[in-house]
């Protein structure tokens, strides 16, 4: 019986068009041979598995070859080619450094150095793991590295560049070996298909090519792993099953429930996933790589960035249609975020819960989220058909009469009083309008708020001027100025009242909601200044980014334009408590029925 060769040995690259996702490379290295261009020195840098030390040593056979072809590749023909080939060449010499890393070992070398090719022109040195050589080995390297005889090339190989000293840096001609994309290694692991007899499903191949990260090696070694388990026909079952990846399917099931508002379906798919021995935090890795694709396949342009191909594609393709590019964004950052505080959750199946749960809620609230109201602004009444007899008609400007009801002061709050007692005057409750003087005007009326007409609020007929176009003056003495603030009194319940309102409002902003609800404002001792304290920055710079709204909402409530509010993170006291991530859950459960509901019907654990 034959002795079995592993792919990644039998199918390593020969030449230099075999080599897979290097083409700028090896168009450059091929191009110095067929020149004569040849530095003394070369180092190569990349990740495991991307053939640095394969090319050395085709570059190293290209450089001793007799008679290279018209496009730069060595014949394999002539008397060094073959020695190469059956490993019995003098002139091409190998150092694993990771085993040969002492000053005796680098001594061992340079008097090699000092020999000269019995055939061919050049001895070449491959140092391979260059960076596991000591200090003091490095030092003994570079008088030879930087001078070497005329015959003699060093090419230098590293996975780590960072540790080697700048002095051989500086004595190189570096070449950085890129990871090799996904669709370069599903097209290698196909050809090695055809060439064993497997049958394979491009899906298949590209969850091994992913899998691999880049490294051609390491995505042969899955091959054999695959190949050997499923008896030559690699299927995308046969690859997830061997490899314990999480299936497609989960995925889009997931987003499918995200899109929905589903969150039972959403914390179901998380437990079928936890119930099939994967991580919580691969799995929110994958959700959040998932949605990646979708963002990337939104946009045709970005289509070549998708790591997927085939059917699975334009599965991705479907479902982000689905999906707006605003809500994707903000599930990728909750992912990101969900991912950052994992290493430290105490519960760690609670914080994946949660973080599914804000994002069925993100897209829950795409499309009937409540605003705030809108502010009544001023504006010029409707230009009537024909001029209004009355501007003419009216009486010249007679001195600011007498108001019948009286505007009350503003008070001065006091910083020591207590929030709960009132810090404004009360605002008079709405009495019948004054009746008309002779004189055409209103007594004690300076200004009239928009308000009262479109709140409903009839006005008696006595007030009504006399004559066709009496509905048209109503209008006039009705509206204020533009631009003149209004500055009506109002008492702290009618404040909170407000602030409730803006709350109630914005509800399916959960950080805002959660913000505000816990409490109201405090006024700061200068006049219509109110601060509020939260728990940490993040609500703060939440409410801080929503403050116009809320300024807005305020001062159209109460009828005050010199209404302010600033917001300061709350100074936490020695010994006070911090509730965890589980006891708020609880509380939760406590205050809603419906969460305890659901808990209680799923058999689900808040520890």
């Amino acid at each position: 019986m034959e002795s079995y060769i592993v792919s990644a040995r039998k199918y390593r690259p020969s030449t230099f068009k075999s080599v897979v996702g290097q083409h700028a490379l090896v168009n450059t290295l091929k191009n110095a041979v067929k020149s004569g261009r040849l530095a003394h020195s070369y180092l190569f840098c990349g990740q495991r598995g991307v053939g640095k030390t394969t090319m050395a040593r085709i570059f190293a056979k290209a450089i001793n070859c007799e008679h290279l072809t018209a496009d730069g590749e060595p014949c394999n023909e002539c008397e060094s080619c073959r020695a190469f080939n059956e490993q019995r060449s003098l002139n091409i010499i190998e150092l694993d450094a990771a085993s040969n890393n002492s000053v005796d070992d680098i001594r061992q070398l340079t008097d090699q150095v000092l020999v000269p090719p019995v055939t061919g022109r050049y001895r070449v040195f491959i140092v391979d793991e260059v960076h596991m050589l000591s200090a003091a080995a490095f030092n003994a390297f570079l008088k030879t590295l930087e001078e070497p005889p005329k015959y003699v090339i060093f090419i230098l190989a590293t996975t780590e560049r960072q540790k080697i000293l700048p002095t051989i840096l500086s004595r190189c001609q570096k070449y950085d070996f890129q990871r090799i994309t996904p669709s370069d290694i599903a097209e290698q692991l196909k050809y090695v298909a055809d060439h064993e007899g497997y049958t394979t499903e491009p899906e298949a191949l590209n969850v091994i090519a992913q899998k691999a990260d880049g490294a051609m090696r390491d995505a042969l070694s899955i091959f054999d792993q695959v190949a050997a388990a499923s008896m030559g026909n690699i299927t995308y079952r046969a690859a997830i099953d061997n490899l314990n990846v999480l299936d497609y399917d989960y995925y889009f099931r997931l987003v499918d429930a995200f899109a929905d508002n589903n969150v039972e379906q959403s914390l179901l798919v998380y437990k079928d996933v936890r119930d099939h021995g994967f991580d919580s935090r691969v799995f929110i890795n994958g959700v959040a790589a998932h949605l990646r694709e979708l963002v990337v396949a939104h946009s045709p342009e970005l289509v070549p960035l998708m790591e997927v191909t085939g059917e699975i594609a334009e599965r991705y393709k479907q479902q982000a249609a689905r999906c707006p590019l605003g809500k994707l964004y903000q599930a990728m950052d909750l992912c990101n975020t969900c991912d950052l505080n994992y290493i430290n959750a105490t519960n760690k199946r609670f914080i994946v819960e949660l973080t599914l749960i804000k994002i069925c809620q993100l897209f829950g609230g795409e499309t009937a989220a409540p605003t705030a109201p809108q502010p009544l602004r001023e504006v010029a009444p409707a230009a009537p058909a024909a001029p209004a007899p009355q501007r003419q008609a009216a009486p010249a400007p007679a001195p600011q009469p007498v108001q019948a009801t009286p505007q009350p002061v503003q008070a001065t709050p006091q910083p020591q009083a207590p929030v709960a007692q009132p810090v404004r005057p009360v605002r008079p409750a709405p009495a019948p309008r004054p009746q008309a003087t002779p004189g055409g005007k209103v007594a004690g009326l300076s200004s009239v708020s928009i308000k009262a007409p479109i709140s409903g609020t009839a006005v008696p007929q006595s007030q009504q001027p006399a004559g066709n176009n009496a509905a048209e003056t109503e209008k006039k003495n009705d509206i204020r100025p533009l631009n003149s603030p209004r500055s009506e009194a109002y008492t702290d319940d009618a404040f909170r009242e407000g602030w409730r309102e803006f709350v109630r409002q914005h509800e399916k902003e959960t950080m805002l909601y959660n913000a505000m609800i816990k409490g109201f404002p405090s006024a700061t001792g200068e006049p219509f200044h109110y601060e509020f304290v939260v728990d940490n920055p993040a609500q703060k710079d939440k409410i801080e980014s929503f403050m116009p709204d809320i300024l807005q909402s305020l001062r159209n409530f109460v009828s005050n334009d010199s209404v302010m509010l600033s917001v300061k993170v709350r100074e936490r006291q020695p010994g006070e408590k911090i509730w965890n991530q589980t006891e708020l859950m609880k509380e939760a459960a406590e205050r809603n029925p419906k969460v305890l509901e659901f808990i209680k019907k799923y058999q689900l654990s808040l520890a």
